[in-house]
């Protein structure tokens, strides 16, 4: 007798759920803030159908779960993102397209629009987001998608599925990147009022995978990491997509509102970040915080040359001297963790504080607590979710007419694996180490997913 191996990304609470539902006044122990007023928002992905062929986590068919809150109440709703793809494979009543880790097929359009990762609150909007398909307009707090968003036809490019929105001028920057053909990056920027202003090409030498990037007051962040694409490997019977440890990572910066002329690219030893936490101005230099790994198999299995510190990301801080040329990096944690983030009005500005995902000591990514970090003094606290329970992204959700950078709460859903039951846990920023201020609990699972947003009520 023969076993099959099961995919661990469609199992336990990697799983897909099929049910969408909404359901009003969730049960709450503990108390909900009365000034928390607003919904919270998480992506990630949920494939309908059993999947055919080799099945990667970042394939799934995107699905929104919400929980909106006011005046201590707390209701939930999980939705599809009902992507064009999403369409036709819920009429066919099967998965018509495979993923990331099968030959892309061309002749049904190349790759599936998931929509599946990531969420942006601009101009009065919600997008759901994955970097290899346009946005896609979600309406709060139904969930429903409107459909694609291309700004009035003028999206020319791929969509990142982290823009930044600068909290003071209200734009929004973005980039695409392309695989195959150049431009391999292409740069965006959307008025405070949603409007596409541009969008211009950056020299890559290669097709590279770029899935976030950082902004300034002034500048803007490119990542030139040594993961690239390239098309004769695979014809030599190698991986097509590579991390290659001979080539050093180039961190492009350009003036806000400037192009392919004025960019200045500083190197530094290979490796390859997911995600930044922030990047702001310091003097004559410009200094960025990201979770930086060694190197990463994410999306390839070259593994001849292993590597005991890949896909393992921690804290990090480069400062790049736009005076000298020089870049100085430096480890801020050897804890393992992911998914930074900060409190969003001080996006390209300095802040002292910002937030990490723990990893648990395990080969899936499990998150088992949430890690502050104190960025002025080096500092740390970590809020532990307990034995056998696993989050996601917290996010932040500043308390209205705060003054402090870190009043506020920090949102997520966590899932408990031996009751096999999920709940909303809150937790005061300002006491990470505390129990949660409440949690509310959710009628039906929440399968581990990606990144989430706070919209607050107003």
């Amino acid at each position: 007798m023969t076993t099959v191996a099961v995919n661990p990304y469609l199992d336990r609470n990697f799983a897909p759920i099929r049910k969408e539902i909404t359901t009003d006044k969730l049960l709450v122990i503990g108390e909900l803030p009365p000034d928390l007023s607003g919904m919270f928002v998480r992506n990630g992905p949920n494939p309908q159908w059993p999947p055919i062929g080799e099945y990667h986590w970042f394939d799934g068919d995107g699905m929104l779960h919400g929980v909106q809150i006011s005046n201590g109440v707390a209701a939930y709703r999980n939705r599809y993102v009902q992507t064009a793809t999403w369409k036709k494979e819920r009429e066919a009543g099967k998965a018509i397209w495979t993923g990331l880790l099968e030959p892309v097929q061309m002749d049904i359009g190349g790759y599936k629009s998931t929509a599946n990762t990531a969420l942006v609150w601009h101009a009065g909007q919600m997008l759901a987001l994955n970097e290899g398909c346009s946005p896609h307009a979600i309406k709060l707090p139904e969930l429903d998608t409107i459909g694609e968003y291309t700004y009035n036809g003028k999206l020319i490019s791929k969509f990142t599925a982290h823009p930044k929105v600068d909290p003071v001028t209200g734009e929004m920057i973005f980039f695409g990147y392309s695989f195959v053909t150049p431009p391999y990056l292409q740069y965006s920027v959307v008025s405070a009022q949603g409007e596409l202003l541009w969008t211009v090409p950056i020299d890559l030498p290669i097709g590279v995978m770029m899935h976030d990037f950082a902004i300034t007051e002034n500048y803007t962040i490119f990542m030139d990491l040594p993961l690239t694409f390239n098309a004769q490997r695979a014809q030599r019977g190698e991986p097509v997509m590579m991390f290659e440890r001979d080539r050093p990572s180039r961190f492009g910066i350009v003036p806000r509102h400037g192009n392919n002329s004025n960019i200045r690219w500083f190197e530094s030893p290979a490796c390859y970040v997911f995600h930044t936490l922030n990047a702001y101005e310091e003097k004559d230099e410009v200094v960025l915080i990201a979770c930086r790994m060694s190197s990463t198999s994410v999306l390839s299995s070259n593994n001849s040359q292993p590597d005991p510190d890949a896909d393992i990301p921690r804290l990090y801080r480069w400062r790049f001297n736009l005076r000298t040329g020089t870049v100085r990096e430096e480890m801020l944690d050897d804890v393992t963790s992911e998914f930074p983030r900060i409190n969003e009005n001080l996006v390209g500005r300095q802040n002292r504080y910002g937030y990490t995902n723990k990893m648990a000591n395990s080969p899936l990514p499990l998150f088992e607590g949430i890690i502050k970090y104190d960025l002025s003094n080096g500092k740390s606290q970590i809020h532990e979710y307990g034995e056998g329970r696993y989050g996601g992204e917290a996010v932040f959700a500043p308390r209205p007419g705060a003054t402090a950078e870190d009043d506020g709460w920090l949102v997520t859903f966590v899932h408990d694996e031996n009751s096999n039951t999920s709940e909303l846990v809150v937790v005061n920023a300002q006491d990470v180490t505390a129990e949660p201020v409440a949690r509310v609990i959710i009628p039906q699972r929440v399968p581990y997913g990606f990144h989430g947003a706070w919209v607050a009520g107003e």
